[in-house]
């Protein structure tokens, strides 16, 4: 039986998918709390690697790994060509538009400046909507931007919303869920179907129990 080869990503996913993967028997191999980056599961036949969370896409679409477990969000912005197999349920968050609490700076005739670490995701949306933007790319700490002048709204991943609150932002408009997702690479999802057809199966039967 060929190996299969699974990415995880670095962080709370990886960490959930962890324990996700022991609950169904597959993960008993897997230590996160090691320094290692590579676990081998011989009875299994299968690989995990751990990855940060945008390497993942690259690893699956290159065919270095059959599958992998990333957030809906980073498949969203790398813009990547795998297949998205399965909602893992977990990780749940939502991508939102969010502003100066009380300030509704939110024009179609006007260019919004939008700061984010998104701007694949932040572009895409505006387009739809056909609301000109100019897009402020920045790495942490997006709810400063409006705080400082730098630009009318940001374009964030919100799970509480305790933040926006703590800085006198409020949401403005939610855009999509996002959550926790299995990717597989094409050719790998062809000619090991059967292989991943049952890791699906065993997930779900987790997520129904």
């Amino acid at each position: 039986m060929d190996y299969i080869t699974i990415a995880l990503s670095k962080g709370r996913i990886g960490k959930q998918a962890d324990n996700v993967f022991k609950k169904i028997g597959l993960g008993d191999c897997i230590d996160l709390d090691s320094r290692k980056l590579i676990f081998k599961d011989d009875i299994n036949k299968i690989n995990y690697i751990y990855v940060k969370p945008s390497d993942v896409v690259t690893y699956v679409e290159k065919g270095v790994t059959d599958l992998g477990i990333v957030g809906k969000d980073t498949i969203l912005e790398s813009d990547t060509n795998v297949y998205e197999i399965f909602d893992l349920g977990f990780g749940k968050c939502k991508f939102s538009i969010a502003g100066i609490k009380g300030e509704k700076i939110y024009k179609k005739d006007d260019i919004l400046k939008v700061a984010t670490k998104y701007p694949e995701i932040a572009k895409k949306y505006f387009n739809e909507r056909q609301q000109k933007i100019e897009i402020i790319k920045l790495n942490g700490s997006v709810e400063l931007a409006p705080l400082v002048g730098l630009s009318d709204v940001i374009v964030d991943l919100v799970e509480t919303g305790n933040t926006l609150k703590a800085n006198g932002l409020e949401v403005i408009e939610d855009m999509f869920n996002i959550s926790a997702r299995l990717i597989s690479n094409r050719v790998s999802y062809r000619f090991k179907f059967d292989r991943i057809q049952n890791i699906i199966k065993s997930l779900n039967e987790n997520m129904e129990g």
